[in-house]
């Protein structure tokens, strides 16, 4: 499967991949040297440690260069009054009785517990391109769903300033 990204989500792993190459490699190479140079190995801790956070940057560098290849690559643009991706949307759950805040953005970002939603979430799905002020059902399953009312969108520029569209 591929995952869908954005430029900027790109960008960012990119920048990931130069400082865990330039930086953390070098450093955790030095660490493994170290703990080597302390003597006996086979009850050496520092030494398995070291090795443990050079492997686990290998791997990350890995993962995120095979990730970085099979992209698919999606726009972040929406129209000005519909929900799009880097979108900040306020919505009404109606069986809660309750407002929330999310930020939909692409699934490797998404997380709920800290107000990110991905797009490829089902209600990322749901209400990606509505309008402020519609009602939008949320399919879980065939058999069960909610509906959610979409009370604003915030528009966030690259240049950082917000155009807020509400209903």
């Amino acid at each position: 499967m591929y995952d869908k990204l954005t430029k900027k989500d790109i960008e960012k792993m990119e920048e990931e991949i130069e400082h865990r190459k330039l930086v953390l490699r070098k450093e955790l190479i030095e660490d493994v040297k170290d703990a080597r140079a302390q003597g006996d190995l086979s009850e050496n801790f520092e030494y398995y440690a070291a090795k443990k956070a050079k492997n686990r940057n290998e791997s990350r560098i890995r993962y995120l260069e095979r990730m970085i290849k099979t992209a698919s690559i999606i726009s972040d643009e929406s129209a000005d009054d519909e929900v799009g991706l880097n979108n900040t949307v306020e919505l009404y759950f109606e069986d809660d009785d309750e407002t929330q805040r999310f930020k939909v953005v692409t699934t490797v970002r998404g997380s709920s517990l800290e107000g990110f939603i991905s797009n490829e979430s089902p209600l990322g799905k749901a209400i990606m391109g509505h309008k402020a002020g519609d009602r939008v059902y949320v399919g879980i399953n065939d058999d069960a769903g909610y509906y959610v009312v979409i009370k604003s969108i915030e528009n966030t520029g690259d240049d950082g300033t917000a155009r807020l569209k509400s209903y």
